[in-house]
C-alpha cells in the first residue's frame, strides 16, 4: 500500500507536493515517499500536506549518477536533507542542471529551434527547484516543435540525440556515500538489466535496497531482481516513479517496508 518513488513540481513532476500527497490519499495509498531529483525542496510542503490529510510521507531524494554510459539513479530514504555533505552535493547538482539546460537550449538553437532558458524555467516552479530535460520537453511542446514529451526526447534530448548534453559526473558510490552519510538508506531505483553487472559493488559501497517493482520492469525481470535482492539481503521496494498524480500507485509495496527501511539506518 506504499508508493516509494514519486516526483513533484519541486523537480520535474507536474503536481505540487501538496497535491501529490492529497491525491495519494484519494487513491487509497497508505503512504508515499517524495523522491524528487537532486532536491529536497518539496519536502516541507509535503510534510504539511501529510498532517492535513493524514497520509504519512517518507523523506526521500533521487540522486542522478552515471556508470560508464548508463544512468544509475539512487534513491535515498530517511535522509537528513540539512546534512552538510548531502546538502552541498544537491546544490552542486542543481547548479549543474541549470547550466546543462542552458547548453541544451543553445544546441537546440544551433539546430534552428529557437527557445530561451526563460521559457524552460517557466515550466519549473522557481530557481531553487531542479531543472531537467522534461522542462525543456514541455517548453518544446508549448512552442509546437514537438507533439509530446516522448517525441522531444526521441528527437533531441535523449543520450545520442543532437541536443543531448552530459550532466555532472556523480558515481553511484558517491551518491550512496552522501545518502548514508546523512543518516539515510540507499536504494537502487529501476536497475533494469544492469543489476548483474553492478549490484555486488554497490552493496559493498553501502546499498541497502533494490527497487524490484517499477513500471519499466516486466514480470520476468521483477522475478530476477527479486532473487538478486534476496541473495544480498536487500530491502525490496516498489514505486510508480510517478511524475503526475495520475500515475500514483502503479507499483506498490507492503507497509512493512516502511519499518524495514528505517531499520537499515
Amino acid at each position: 500500500m506504499l508508493d516509494l518513488h514519486t516526483h513533484s513540481s519541486a523537480s520535474d513532476g507536474s503536481d505540487s507536493p501538496r497535491e501529490l500527497v492529497r491525491q495519494a490519499k484519494v487513491r487509497g495509498l497508505k503512504g508515499i515517499a517524495l523522491t524528487d531529483h537532486d532536491t529536497c525542496a518539496g519536502l516541507k510542503e509535503a510534510f504539511a500536506a501529510s498532517l492535513e490529510v493524514g497520509l504519512p510521507v517518507l523523506p526521500g531524494v533521487e540522486l542522478s549518477a552515471e556508470w560508464g554510459e548508463y544512468d544509475v539513479h539512487i534513491l535515498g530514504y530517511w535522509i537528513n536533507e540539512t546534512h552538510r555533505d548531502l546538502a552541498n552535493l544537491m546544490i552542486k547538482m542543481r547548479a549543474d542542471r541549470t547550466c546543462r539546460a542552458a547548453k541544451i537550449v543553445a544546441r537546440l538553437g544551433d539546430l534552428g529551434i529557437t527557445l530561451t532558458l526563460s521559457e524552460v524555467t517557466a515550466h519549473s516552479t522557481g530557481d531553487e527547484h531542479s531543472l531537467g530535460r522534461p522542462h525543456i520537453a514541455r517548453a518544446l511542446m508549448a512552442r509546437g516543435f514537438v507533439n509530446s514529451i516522448a517525441e522531444a526526447f526521441d528527437l533531441y534530448l535523449e543520450r545520442g540525440r543532437p541536443a543531448y548534453v552530459a550532466r555532472y559526473k556523480l558515481t553511484p558510490e558517491e551518491a550512496i556515500s552522501a545518502i548514508v552519510g546523512s543518516g539515510g538508506v540507499a536504494v537502487w531505483a529501476h536497475p533494469g538489466q544492469l543489476a548483474p553487472l553492478l549490484l555486488a559493488p554497490l552493496v559493498a559501497a553501502g546499498l541497502a535496497g533494490l527497487e524490484v517493482y517499477h513500471p519499466d520492469h516486466n514480470p520476468e525481470l521483477e522475478q530476477a531482481l527479486l532473487r538478486r535482492a534476496q541473495s544480498h539481503n536487500l530491502v525490496i521496494t516498489a514505486g510508480s516513479d510517478a511524475h503526475s498524480a495520475t500515475g500514483l500507485g502503479a507499483k506498490r509495496i507492503g507497509l512493512n517496508v516502511w519499518s524495514e527501511l528505517w531499520s537499515r539506518r
